[in-house]
């Protein structure tokens, strides 16, 4: 019967998705064992950029340069969406990443000016040493881990796009919505409990950091860039991300809601 045929894919399907998600969660686990590199045992406290990388990958970290500088006022972000440099001499790579971003007329819209800097050489080095530590997810894991997580999804889409397609096909029972759909019911709990698993067992966790990453950030203890009045702002934002910024107007800059022409400043 065809519904067999559909159903014998979906089980395919719904198995081997799993089993991927399974060997790809394994590995991320132990990250280190599929890496050729041997991690830096020395201890050291995380800067604020390293916490933010393994809090929340390299969006983070330039979401942390701009509001390091704008509270230093060596950088203006406008709620309309631009920043203005006051003052171009940055304090580190970062932030001289920034200002070079921003180009030489000193005014850019601030979104594609955190995209340079999220993808800039001293960031993917920031990156490179939290791996060489343990700290940090190497890229292709994370990257495999995500790919079996869509495998997953796209899977359960398949599942129910067959099983849809069995009612309508000759011989599939004598009543409506009959046996033949309800096999389709297994494999489809299937991919949905490891999703729910997944989700569960990830969510408060990020996916930049390893495990020995996240427990870092779970006894955290962060050091420079910072020291001063706005420290607990920019250790908040490093670790929560941009929902730690209480400004009204500094959250519009920096998530975009508001536009307007350059030159709408503080």
């Amino acid at each position: 019967m065809v519904w067999l045929i559909c159903l014998l894919i979906a089980w395919a399907a719904a198995v081997l998705s799993c089993l991927r998600l399974c060997l790809a969660a394994a590995r991320a686990a132990h990250p280190l064992a599929t890496s050729s590199r041997r991690p830096d045992t020395a201890p050291y406290d995380l800067s604020l950029y390293e916490t933010a990388f393994l809090a929340g990958g390299p969006e983070r970290v330039a979401d942390l340069a701009l509001v390091s500088m704008h509270l230093r006022q060596s950088l203006l972000l406008a709620h309309t969406g631009w920043a203005t440099v006051v003052d171009p001499r940055g304090r580190d790579e970062v932030e001289r990443t920034v200002i070079r971003a921003i180009g030489p007329e000193g005014q850019s819209r601030i979104a594609p000016v955190r995209a340079a800097a999220a993808a800039a050489e001293p960031v993917r080095a920031l990156a490179d040493r939290l791996v060489a530590a343990g700290l940090a997810m190497p890229h292709a894991l994370r990257g495999a881990t995500a790919a079996a997580l869509g495998e997953v999804r796209r899977a359960a889409v398949l599942i129910v796009v067959l099983a849809l397609a069995s009612m309508t096909l000759p011989g599939r029972s004598l009543s409506p919505g009959g046996p033949a759909i309800v096999w389709f019911a297994l494999p489809l709990v299937l991919v949905v409990g490891c999703l729910l698993i997944v989700r569960i067992e990830n969510h408060p966790y990020s996916p930049w950091a390893s495990p020995a990453g996240q427990m870092r950030l779970d006894s955290l203890r962060v050091s420079g860039p910072g020291r001063g009045t706005h420290r607990h702002l920019l250790a908040a934002v490093a670790v929560r991300g941009l929902r730690a910024v209480q400004d009204p107007l500094l959250r519009a800059a920096l998530t975009g809601r508001s536009t307007g022409g350059p030159g709408h400043a503080y």
